[in-house]
């Protein structure tokens, strides 16, 4: 019996071979249209003021983990600000990372960042480490304070930042110069809470201590006491450890100013998603990753500071300095008082 559909329906022989040739040559047209699902995540772009070898783990373990690539470019704070300020809305910078709550108060001011709603944020940063306009976050923290020479120095005798100008510490003191933006932070932190006069007397105090001229930076200043040439300074505690982790028996301590004289003065390192990111929802996606545990320990442990998110413990060798009572003054005060404090270290001859 000869095939039924063929011989009733005039053509259908002809249109089934033109139907297979079409589906036999599928293998061989275009690709489908790429799928959302498909598609590689947006990369995102990072200006950071932190060295190669402190954010590349970082965001090499963002990257292994959620398949988004991070570029970046490094450079000083204020070069990066000024580069973000002449991009404009050509910027291809999603992300904002630095140092120093001044230069990100400083950011915030010139309009290169954004408020950022993120509930991750909120629960993981505390409110005195993040700007009241949420348009940047604490990522880690740094404590400044007091190290002393301890074969000279008893430290029952030391209190806090403003005993260091006491006439008891003439000739004794060292000093980083007041041209790094770690201690024109620490000064406009003093004017927040004890004001302009009383600051600037407590800074006069500390130039008639000084043993030696201002140093260019913590390493040399720790050195100097090591060294015997002074006994007491004010420093970032991650410069200690890197001295301390590769000579233990160090003769260098750090002292914690007591809650009753202000507490310890800390400072940030934090990020901020740019005024005209390309991927802002990238760069939240970031920002919320670095809160969390895993990266708070990978940013702490790298350059022995403290995470930000206080669920996270700090390295060891960090946590055996001890316990100390922070200043609970928001961070971003630093930045309000910063001009000021410039002013002030010039009048009093700190150089």
């Amino acid at each position: 019996m000869p095939n039924s559909l063929s011989a009733r329906i005039p053509g259908f022989t002809a249109l089934a071979i033109a139907c297979l040739l079409v589906a036999c040559g599928a293998d061989n047209s275009e690709p489908a249209a790429t799928t959302a699902a498909d598609k590689a995540p947006e990369p995102v772009v990072v200006y950071s003021a932190r060295a190669e070898q402190l954010i590349k783990p970082i965001f090499d373990a963002y990257t292994a983990e959620t398949g988004v690539e991070v570029r970046y470019t490094t450079d000083s704070e204020q070069p990066l600000i000024q580069k973000l300020l002449a991009e404009g809305q050509t910027t291809p910078a999603d992300l904002l990372l630095t140092v120093d709550a001044g230069n990100l108060w400083y950011a915030a001011e010139k309009g290169v960042l954004r408020p950022v709603r993120s509930d991750v944020l909120q629960a993981d940063i505390p409110e005195h480490l993040r700007d009241p306009e949420n348009q940047w976050f604490a990522m880690s923290v740094r404590a400044r304070t007091i190290v002393y020479d301890t074969r000279s120095v008893d430290p029952a005798d030391l209190k806090g930042y403003a005993d260091l100008a006491d006439p008891k510490w003439a000739g004794k003191l060292c000093l980083r110069t007041s041209a790094k933006v770690y201690n024109q932070s620490l000064v406009a932190m003093l004017i927040a809470s004890l004001g302009e006069r009383r600051t600037e007397e407590i800074v006069r105090g500390w130039v008639a201590n000084l043993a030696t001229d201002v140093f260019s930076n913590d390493t040399k200043l720790i050195e100097a006491i090591e060294a015997g040439q002074c006994q007491v300074g004010i420093v970032n505690t991650y410069y200690f450890g890197r001295l301390q982790k590769e000579n233990p028996d160090i003769p260098v301590a750090i002292f914690w100013p007591a809650a009753d004289t202000g507490g310890v003065h800390v400072n940030v390192s934090g990020a901020g998603v740019t005024r005209h990111a390309k991927n802002p929802e990238g760069a939240i996606a970031l920002l919320d990753w670095m809160s969390q545990p895993k990266a708070q320990k990978l940013l702490g442990g790298e350059n022995m500071e403290y995470p930000a998110n206080p669920t996270v413990a700090a390295h060891p060798m960090v946590v055996a300095w001890g316990e100390f009572s922070a200043s609970p003054m928001n961070v971003a005060r630093a930045g309000e008082f910063q001009a000021d404090a410039v002013k002030l270290m010039d009048r009093a001859g700190y150089r």
